[in-house]
């Protein structure tokens, strides 16, 4: 089982969707990626993440360009806001998902309400990535290969 988290910058949403991914099975090959990498990793993601035992310190934004000869059996994109437009991967894809979450890193405010805004999406992120682990890998319970 291969996966391909994708936003725009990959240093919030798809680095978290990733880290939960990876704490729910370490048999699956989990990856994500942005059309826009930003240079590193937000410090409130690792931090949001850090609070649930999930360890993202050590990733790094990647291009999805390094994955485009690359085939999958999911592409999740995790874009949010009407004003954002979700990136596409044309490599071979199995499965496409949607699950978008706003950018927490888009978030004004006091430096509590800040971090405040990356716990909510962190939140979000786990339950939504849960319920598609679920419904999609686990199927009803049973192992990924036997059901």
């Amino acid at each position: 089982m291969k996966i391909l988290i994708l936003c725009t910058g990959n240093s919030c949403r798809s680095q978290m969707a990733e880290g939960f991914l990876k704490s729910f099975d370490d048999t699956i090959e989990v990856l994500s990626a942005g059309t826009e990498p930003s240079s590193q990793v937000h410090p409130l993601a690792i931090k949001a993440m850090a609070e649930v035992n999930i360890d993202i310190s050590k990733n790094q934004p990647k291009s999805v360009d390094e994955f485009i000869d690359q085939s999958f059996d999911y592409v999740i994109t995790v874009c949010g806001g009407a004003n954002e437009n979700c990136p596409t991967f044309t490599g071979r894809v199995n499965n496409r998902w949607h699950i978008g979450f706003d950018d927490p890193a888009e978030a004004t405010g006091t430096d509590e309400e800040i971090t405040a805004e990356f716990r909510r999406i962190r939140n979000e992120i786990a339950e939504g990535f849960s319920g598609f682990y679920k419904a999609e890998i686990k199927k009803d319970g049973g192992c990924c290969c036997c059901g």
